[in-house]
């Protein structure tokens, strides 16, 4: 019998749970859930027989390595940051590795060590990353095939709600972690165009955004994903003149997300002393910093950020109650956090609510120097708040891949990405059945 343990029973865990539990009896596979949350946990593998639930804290290397060192498969759905090392106990251990998130540089130095001891290390395995990466290699090799020279790539995804369950000015709610929501886009963007490089700074970034028309469903906000050039090599479009990965939102969107940005409430570097004694009121007039203005807080904020007092940006800011005398709950918490804690009431998605997932390449080539245009595109609801459509595609690719490296079916040693054809074909063959299937226009 072979033995798998998820690290992680939160948000994105369901659909991998259920799928590798469900594979569990016809392969004679068994499931191990770890979390610091034992409750849920069991309430996401239930009474399976070829599954069990148990308390880990992840932090704690002795308990940790334990764990790993009873199982042949680790799937690490733990922060990013503690990735690492659960990978150094892996090798240690000699067990694989898969994971949903994208790879460190530090987990990435230790593809040689992975190699020698045979192991598998695949990341970026989920949705965005993960299926963008699939789908986009199976059309940029058919297209290569056909004697096709990609000269542009774009790749937009978005994590949204689904219209029937839009209710509030933002057209916006959490299908996955809130944190990297609020924390989205710092640093700098980079893509390539006509070219040359562009580089937009997370100031400019949510002003600086496009429109794209996604077949059906009308025109959506694109802000640019933080770095665009790192595909270049794993596609094999050294040679590319434009490449543009970037994140969609509803219209709207980003005009007051850059709001949230100017006024400081993104920022996660400092503790806000006492936080817990202040008013939502309280924070925004201390962010006035120095004020020569008379008037109300709304009105010194909409001049702080250039914005109509009463127009559709204030208006949004003005829902979320930042404005309010409501206490703040978190105490000595960073703006970020504050921020996070109020969206996460706002913004919650609820038990009969719908999410929705949109993701689309965009392929400009040229084949016997006649251009070509392919748009390839992907849409999916969820069936309610714990069903979603972004625990599916998060969830299902990790599991499919699992049960074929579980089965002895993935030779591809080392750490990676899902770029090859081992990979792709047979999972993207499988998520077919799932109802993820792309439709597309050739131009």
């Amino acid at each position: 019998m072979k033995n798998l343990l998820i690290i992680g029973a939160g948000r994105s865990a369901t659909a991998l749970i259920n799928y590798t539990l469900e594979q569990a009896r016809q392969h004679n596979f068994f499931i191990t859930v770890a979390d610091a949350d034992i409750d849920l946990a069991r309430q996401k593998v239930g009474d399976n027989p070829n599954g069990r639930a148990i308390w880990l804290d992840a932090s704690k290397p002795n308990d940790r390595r334990d764990i790993i060192n009873r199982h042949d498969v680790v799937v690490s759905l733990l922060p990013p940051q503690m990735h690492l090392e659960v990978a150094q106990d892996c090798i240690s251990l000699g067990k694989h590795m898969v994971t949903a998130s994208y790879v460190s540089k530090q987990v990435f130095r230790l593809g040689d060590e992975a190699r020698q001891r045979a192991l598998v290390f695949m990341n970026e395995l989920g949705l965005d990353p993960g299926i963008d990466h699939m789908s986009a290699m199976q059309r940029i090799h058919q297209i290569k095939a056909r004697g096709g020279k990609i000269t542009a790539f774009y790749s937009y995804t978005g994590g949204l709600v689904a219209p029937e369950s839009d209710d509030n000015p933002w057209h916006y709610k959490f299908s996955w972690n809130p944190r990297n929501v609020v924390l989205a886009g710092q640093g700098t963007a980079q893509f390539l165009e006509d070219g040359k490089l562009k580089y937009i700074p997370y100031r400019r970034l949510f002003r600086q955004y496009r429109l794209v028309n996604i077949p059906g469903m009308g025109e959506w906000e694109v802000y640019a994903n933080r770095d665009s050039l790192l595909y270049r090599e794993a596609y094999g479009l050294q040679d590319i003149k434009t490449m543009f990965r970037g994140t969609i939102r509803h219209k709207g969107f980003c005009d007051a997300w850059n709001a949230l940005v100017r006024i400081g409430l993104t920022d996660a570097t400092f503790p806000i002393v006492d936080s817990d004694k202040l008013t939502y009121h309280d924070l925004m007039e201390a962010f006035l910093g120095i004020s020569q203005h008379t008037g109300s807080v709304k009105d010194r904020i909409a001049k702080l950020i250039e914005t109509d007092p009463e127009g559709e940006i204030m208006q949004k800011l003005e829902w979320l109650g930042l404005f309010s005398k409501r206490r703040i709950k978190v105490k000595n918490a960073t703006p970020a956090l504050i921020l996070e804690n109020l969206l996460l009431e706002k913004w919650a998605l609820q038990p009969n609510d719908k999410d929705m997932v949109i993701m689309q390449h965009v392929f400009e080539y040229e084949i016997n120097r006649r251009k070509h245009k392919l748009t390839s595109t992907l849409t999916m609801k969820g069936s309610n708040g714990a069903d979603t459509a972004m625990s599916r595609l998060v969830g299902l690719p990790l599991g499919i891949f699992v049960k074929l490296l579980l089965m002895d079916k993935i030779s591809t040693t080392g750490v990676n990405i899902p770029t090859m054809p081992e990979v792709y074909e047979p999972v993207m063959q499988e998520l077919e059945q799932y109802g993820v299937k792309f439709t597309e226009k050739e131009e």
